[in-house]
């Protein structure tokens, strides 16, 4: 007995020295820690929304964004895994990291949809996920991105979507930790589990009743992109030079420089709203001149050094067109002269406002004829 006893005892130390190591990395395999990617300021965004495996999907069908990485961010605990993050003790948190072609999609339109998929005045976590590591934060990687960040978020307060406040943060973007291999495009390699944990996070519920009748005040509909060749078919080749090529039309040989037409002029790429016949005037250059933009914000202003000083190259902002320039010898009220190239504007008549979609505007001709 005493002897059958020993073989049992032999047989089961050695089944446990052979199957712990097994059972080890078993158990352990999904948190041996994570990989840091390298720093980058340029073609990269770091958003944090809650649970990652619900932040990718929303990202990589947008065309122009070629990678995103599931991983943890925001503390000083290096390589951290799964379970040193969820356990709350490192001060990190989950974020995805999109990598994007600024020439195919803009960081504002991140922006867009990165507000679109989260809770953004819950300051305890996000939906059934509780901690600070399902916090949402965006981690800005330049200044430019941090201004528009910012921007983003004060439209949504002014906006009054939420009747809380909102307390997402917006920090600079500390080290970049890639999540276990596991975590990676979750959705798509376990999309039945996925499925069950979303539908019963809450996120959706919350996401429907918040923007089913709700327009994304981010959301900007002339930020389109175009290919190279997609612009050589849709414009003439006067109007591709121009506002492609910063290229200048002939003085009193084009379009709208004498037009007296009431209506507005929007940019010919994106038909986005620039200047209007209100604040068109007579400047004698041969070129339309205008006292003032119809829409300040869809128009950027740059230094332009040339041969005879420094100007200011006026661009749309949504497409990116060269319109033309402006000076300081324009008349009151502003002093200013918006001189554009017709071959980069597309004139829409008052009485065609409604029908072309620019209805916002009709009230400025109300009562002209």
């Amino acid at each position: 007995m005493k002897k059958t006893y020993l073989v049992l005892s032999g047989l089961i130390v050695a089944v446990l020295l052979f199957v712990s190591p097994i059972a080890f990395k078993y158990v352990f395999k999904r948190s041996i820690g994570s990989t840091p990617i390298a720093a980058q300021t340029e073609g990269v965004a770091t958003f944090a929304g809650g649970c990652f495996w619900c932040m990718e999907p929303p990202f990589e069908k947008l065309d122009g964004v070629t990678e995103v990485i599931s991983g943890y961010t925001g503390g000083k605990f290096e390589n951290p895994s799964y379970n040193d993050v969820s356990s709350g003790k490192t001060d990190h948190i989950e974020a995805v990291q999109v990598h994007f072609d600024p020439d195919k999609v803009s960081y504002n339109q991140l922006l867009a949809v990165y507000w679109k998929q989260i809770d953004p005045t819950d300051e305890e976590g996000q939906f059934v996920d509780r901690g600070h590591q399902y916090t949402t934060a965006i981690f800005y990687h330049n200044e430019e991105q941090k201004k528009l960040a910012e921007q983003s978020k004060n439209t949504l307060e002014e906006a009054g979507i939420y009747s809380s406040k909102i307390v997402t943060r917006i920090e600079e973007a500390k080290t970049f930790y890639k999540a276990e291999d596991y975590h990676q495009d979750y959705y798509k390699k376990n999309p039945v589990r996925y499925k069950y944990y979303r539908s019963n996070s809450g996120r959706d519920q919350f996401l429907e009743s918040v923007w089913s009748n709700q327009a994304n005040p981010l959301e900007d509909k002339y930020s389109m992109k175009y290919t190279d060749q997609q612009l050589k078919e849709m414009l003439t080749p006067l109007q591709y030079k121009v506002t492609q090529e910063d290229g200048t039309e002939r003085a009193f040989q084009n379009e709208y420089w004498d037009n007296k037409e009431e209506g507005i002029y929007v940019d010919i790429v994106s038909g986005e709203p620039l200047f209007s016949s209100t604040d068109k005037y007579v400047s004698g250059t041969g070129w339309p001149s205008f006292t003032k933009p119809l829409v300040q914000e869809n128009i950027v202003e740059r230094e332009d050094p040339g041969l005879f000083g420094v100007r200011t190259e006026v661009r749309s902002k949504g497409a990116d067109s060269h319109l033309g320039h402006v000076f300081t010898d324009g008349p009151e009220p502003t002093g200013l002269r918006y001189c554009m190239n017709s071959a980069a504007l597309k004139f829409i008549p008052k009485d065609r406002l409604v029908e072309q979609g620019y209805e916002q505007f009709a009230h400025l001709f109300d009562g002209k004829k």
